[in-house]
C-alpha cells in the first residue's frame, strides 16, 4: 500500500498542502473552522500519519521537551514530573526525562542528549547547576527553564516555590502547640547552596526558631532525602538521650522515615513527637498519623516552566527577557503535628 501524503490529504479536502499543515501545526496561520474540519476529515479517511522526523529536520525542532530531575524514584521529583509530562500535553508536546542522579556529569550527559535532539525546549530540575552544565546551556544558547531551584550559576528563567517563607510556616506552627524547641533535618550539603530549595527549608527553620526566642545551637541534623537514610538517621536521634519534643523535615521523604523510626522505637507521634514535612506528596496524607506538611501547586508551577520554555520559542535569544516565577507556599496540617 502506497503511503499516504500530504499531498494526498490537500486532494481529498480540496485545498492547499500548506493548509494542511497549518492544522497539523496548529499554525503559525489561522484556518478557517469549516476548512480544518474538512482537514481533519481528510486524515481520518486516509489514515494519514505526520513525518515528524521529516518536521523536525526541516523547522530544526522536535516536539520534545527534555526534563532532567534529580532521582524519579522519589515521590516529589516524580509526581513533578508526571505534572510537567501533563502541562506539556496540553501544549501538543511530549517530554524525555532524564534522571541525573544528583550527579554533574550525567546532568551534562543529558543536556547534550537533549540537546543534541533538537527539542522544542529544556525545563531542567537541578541539585546546584555545575559550571559545565551552565557553560553546556550557553554554548547551545538553549531555551532552558529551571523549575524547583535557581542555582547560582546562571541567570535564566526559574519557577520556584516560596520555600523559605513555607518552612517557617512549619516551623511556626509546630511551635505554637507549645513544644520547646523543634529540631530540624536538612540535607547533606556541609556548604550551603544558593538558590537550593533544602538550603532554603533550613533556612527557614532557623528564622522561626529566631524569631520565637530559641537556639538552633546543635538541633540541625543532617540526612540524604530519602526516606530509607533519614529513617536510620531518625533511629540514632530518637533513641538517644537528648530526644526533640518535635522535628521539622527538609522533605516529606525524611519525615516518612522519621514516623517508621519513631513507630518502631515505640514514640506515640504525636503523644510524644511532633512531625512536619515539606512538599505534600500524595503520601503524606496516607501516613500513620497523616502527615503535617508544606506544599505547592505542582500543576501550575509545571504548566508555567512548560509556557515559558515554549514561549521563548518564538522570541529570538538576544530578547528574551530574565524571569523568575515564584509560587506561594501553603501549610497543610494533620495530626502529625499535635492538632486533632
Amino acid at each position: 500500500m502506497a503511503k499516504v501524503t500530504r499531498d494526498d490529504v490537500a486532494r481529498l479536502a480540496g485545498t492547499s498542502t500548506a493548509v494542511v499543515s497549518y492544522v497539523i501545526n496548529n499554525g503559525p496561520r489561522p484556518v478557517a473552522p469549516a476548512t480544518r474540519e474538512r482537514v481533519l476529515a481528510a486524515i481520518k479517511e486516509l489514515g494519514y500519519r505526520p513525518d515528524r522526523v521529516a518536521q523536525a529536520m526541516a523547522s530544526r525542532r522536535t516536539d520534545l521537551i527534555g526534563l532532567i530531575v534529580p532521582d524519579a524514584r522519589q515521590p516529589f521529583f516524580g509526581e513533578m514530573a508526571h505534572a510537567v509530562e501533563q502541562a506539556a500535553s496540553e501544549r501538543g508536546k511530549m517530554v524525555l526525562v532524564g534522571n541525573s542522579d544528583y550527579l554533574d556529569e550525567r546532568e551534562v550527559h543529558y543536556l547534550r542528549a537533549f540537546l543534541g535532539m533538537r527539542v522544542s525546549g529544556l525545563i531542567l530540575i537541578s541539585q546546584g547547576l555545575s559550571e559545565n552544565a551552565a557553560a553546556e546551556i550557553e554554548a547551545w544558547d538553549a531555551r532552558v527553564v529551571l523549575l524547583h531551584e535557581r542555582p547560582e550559576a546562571i541567570d535564566d528563567v526559574a519557577v520556584v516555590l516560596d520555600d523559605i517563607g513555607g518552612a517557617q510556616l512549619a516551623v511556626r506552627h509546630l511551635l505554637e502547640h507549645g513544644y520547646e524547641y523543634v529540631a530540624c533535618i536538612g540535607g547533606i550539603e556541609i556548604t550551603p547552596t544558593v538558590g537550593d530549595p533544602v538550603t532554603d527549608h533550613v533556612e527557614g527553620w532557623r528564622r522561626a526558631m529566631l524569631e520565637a526566642g530559641r537556639s538552633t545551637e546543635g538541633r540541625l541534623f543532617q540526612a540524604p532525602y530519602n526516606r530509607y537514610d533519614a529513617y536510620k538517621v531518625a533511629l540514632g536521634l530518637l533513641s538517644g538521650p537528648d530526644r526533640p519534643p518535635a522535628i521539622f523535615c527538609a522533605t516529606d521523604d525524611q519525615a516518612i522515615g522519621v514516623l517508621r523510626a519513631a513507630r518502631e522505637l515505640r514514640i506515640e507521634v504525636p503523644g510524644e513527637l511532633a512531625v512536619a514535612g515539606f512538599d505534600d506528596v500524595k503520601e503524606a496524607g496516607l501516613t500513620d498519623p497523616p502527615l503535617t506538611t508544606v506544599a505547592s501547586d505542582r500543576p501550575a508551577m509545571a504548566r508555567a516552566a512548560v509556557d515559558m520554555v515554549l514561549d521563548d520559542a518564538v522570541r529570538p535569544a538576544s530578547s528574551r527577557r530574565e524571569r523568575v516565577r515564584q509560587f506561594p507556599s501553603a501549610l497543610v496540617v494533620r495530626r502529625s503535628c499535635g492538632c486533632a
